[in-house]
């Protein structure tokens, strides 16, 4: 039997989200990075469209974090995403993501956060059978089914691409 090893401390608050929400998904730490969409596909040998990527935007005028589930192949269009959750999005800085997440940017996982914040998923995503999502840590990652996704997260699935 081998020894896992234990998981950083955002990655173990990742890890106990999923399973309070009754999944067992296992949360894997790579030796490579997957800060962005495609390292993350090149450290799991997937395309980059089974990346669930999250991105944190501020709601320009209630200064709420607003999470943006996207396909990793995607752009956001945050004028579109901005319509769908009720006001204009602003960019979010890093220190706004950790404050709001409890994530640093490239590690920035689809729940477990310090503020529950409103959420899209991209409806690309559906046509997956599997996506792989970070896990607290620019290292950390764990698959999940679309479907799950949408239920952990409390996402709206919409077209978010231009």
């Amino acid at each position: 039997m081998t020894e896992q090893r234990a998981l950083p401390p955002s990655a173990r608050r990742v890890q106990d989200a999923l399973a309070a929400a009754g999944l067992d998904c296992v949360v894997r730490e790579l030796a490579d990075s997957t800060r962005s969409a495609a390292e993350a596909a090149a450290a799991l040998g997937c395309t980059v469209a089974e990346i669930a990527k999250s991105l944190v935007f501020r709601g320009a005028e209630s200064d709420r974090p607003v999470l943006v589930i996207a396909s990793g192949s995607n752009r956001v269009d945050e004028k579109r995403a901005g319509e769908l959750i009720g006001e204009r999005l602003a960019r979010a800085d890093a220190d706004f993501v950790r404050q709001s997440t409890g994530f640093a940017i490239g590690g920035v996982a689809p729940l477990g956060h310090r503020v529950a914040p409103a959420v899209l998923v991209d409806e690309d995503l559906l046509a997956f059978d599997q996506v792989w999502a970070a896990a607290g840590t620019p290292f950390s990652v764990f698959a999940i089914t679309p479907a799950d996704l949408v239920r952990v997260s409390g996402g709206r699935v919409a077209r978010v691409r231009p």
